[in-house]
């Protein structure tokens, strides 16, 4: 066991869930009689949280006390087929077997709520692979607050400023950040065209997961630099 540990935001970092969260989304939209959204309008929401896609949806349509009623119809629709569709974005597979072979423990810091965050790592086959899952309300504060994140490295006994955090939205890096670990911006996550990742203050920025690779030492204790996920 190395003193290094990798800890990733859920949504739109380690499993692109879109496909899954639009179609419960749209599903409801459909029951209360309006078009369905396309994938494209939802995806860059989706690591918003359930409160920020059920407003997408619904906020031109419905009075404003309507809307928490429908955002807790449309976290059970979505928890009812939460995995139907859901998958390990595309390098990821590699990525967490490299660290598994090398004895680097990962796991997931996210604001999704338990029972929601459970079910899908179970149905995926990383619950029991993930050192640690801190859901939205494992702990008193939720990112951007850093608690989970200090909470997640305290649980794996590996110190703050050995985890590196990556995240696809401000709240992650903020939360890492403040908690002193080195942070990633996943750039094939849930980003806004617009949202200007840049300006976030991350440490770095990958476009790939497999580029986060180069931040792991080699055996020699030295870093692979043939590509670097800042450049």
């Amino acid at each position: 066991m190395t003193d290094l540990a990798l800890l990733f935001d859920l949504d739109g970092t380690l499993l692109d869930t879109a496909p899954d969260m639009a179609a419960a989304l749209n599903a409801l939209r459909v029951e209360e009689g309006l078009p369905p959204l396309p994938l494209e309008v939802i995806r860059p929401h989706v690591s918003c949280g359930g409160l920020a896609l059920t407003q997408l949806a619904f906020a031109d349509h419905r009075d404003e006390d309507e809307i928490e009623p429908l955002r807790q119809r449309f976290l059970h629709r979505y928890r009812s087929d939460i995995a139907a569709h859901s998958r390990l974005f595309d390098g990821f597979a590699s990525l967490l077997e490299h660290l598994e072979r090398h004895g680097i423990p990962w796991g997931v810091v996210t604001n999704k709520p338990g029972w929601l965050t459970d079910p899908l790592m179970d149905a995926l086959g990383l619950a029991q692979r993930s050192a640690v899952t801190v859901s939205g309300d494992s702990t008193a504060e939720r990112k951007p607050h850093p608690l989970p994140l200090t909470t997640a490295a305290q649980a794996i006994g590996i110190p703050p400023q050995r985890c590196i955090y990556v995240g696809d939205d401000p709240r992650d890096i903020e939360a890492g950040n403040a908690a002193g670990m080195t942070t990633v911006i996943a750039a094939w996550g849930y980003i806004d065209d617009n949202a200007k990742p840049e300006h976030w203050g991350a440490d770095r920025l990958a476009d790939h997961p497999l580029e986060l690779q180069t931040l792991i030492p080699n055996p020699n204790g030295t870093r692979h630099e043939d590509h670097d996920p800042a450049r």
